[in-house]
């Protein structure tokens, strides 16, 4: 499945830049990084499972929230740039 994974940690303490730095991390290991807290990606179920539990170890409930959005293939998804064009999605180079 393809999916955009978002962020927002809250980093107004040193634990919050903690999790902001352990939540990138885990997060680049499955997906491509696009622009500040967006990923996105081809997974599998159990990828997103490992994924889900990883990052989860590291939120606090109260402060942070991670939202994705899936879809069955990424051809579903019609991506408009509005700014700067530089598509940094694309696995071909």
């Amino acid at each position: 499945m393809y999916i955009i994974l978002v962020y927002d940690i809250n980093i107004q303490d040193n634990v919050g830049k903690r999790v902001l730095r352990k939540t990138f991390k885990t997060c680049k290991k499955y997906l491509h990084h696009i622009q500040n807290s967006v990923f996105e990606g081809e997974v599998t179920k159990a990828q997103l499972e490992k994924l889900k539990v990883e990052i989860k170890e590291h939120l606090r409930k109260e402060k942070d929230s991670v939202i994705v959005f899936k879809s069955r293939v990424e051809r579903w998804l019609k991506k408009e740039f509005w700014a700067n064009d530089e598509d940094k999605t694309t696995n071909f180079i």
